[in-house]
């Protein structure tokens, strides 16, 4: 790698990680190609980013874009985007179903955070969800309504 592809590659980064809200740093030595597509393809639909760097060039953009406290060491992988749930999610999901990927530290909230969080979050509902479930709320008492309107209507139509 050139001194200019370095520098293209951190600058990259720094923007990456300085307009995310959440950065994931996860192990994934001795995975298979066609399983890190597997997490590429369901980054790519929760509108997640994904990339491996030399963990150099990935602490110097950490430095750059304002974020401390990672350790990094052996074979990294990065995942970051501006919904923390998705990151959250994308990366318990994949952690769940494969032994050898690891999530070691993530970027939440301001600071640098264990895997417990990232699972912790990964658990919670997301915004889409949560609207749900308040949409069904406010539907239950006209439901509700126009069942026992209905059950009144036959009742009516039995006794004439």
């Amino acid at each position: 790698m050139t001194r200019q592809e370095k520098k293209e590659v951190i600058s990259a980064l720094t923007e990456a990680f300085k307009s995310s809200d959440a950065v994931a740093v996860c192990e994934y030595k001795g995975l298979k190609v066609s399983e890190l597509e597997v997490l590429r393809a369901s980054a790519k639909e929760a509108d997640v980013s994904v990339r491996v760097a030399k963990n150099t060039l990935a602490s110097i953009a950490f430095k750059e874009a304002g974020i401390d406290g990672f350790e990094l060491k052996d074979t990294n992988i990065f995942i970051w985007g501006k919904d923390q749930l998705a990151v959250a999610k994308v990366v318990a999901k994949f952690a769940e179903k494969r032994d050898l990927f690891v999530i070691k530290s993530a970027y939440i909230d301001g600071e640098v955070t264990d895997a417990g969080k990232v699972v912790a979050l990964s658990k919670m509902p997301s915004r889409d969800e949560l609207i749900a479930m308040l949409l069904q709320v406010w539907k239950a008492p006209i439901a509700n309504f126009t069942i026992g309107l209905d059950a009144l209507r036959a009742k009516k139509e039995e006794s004439a």
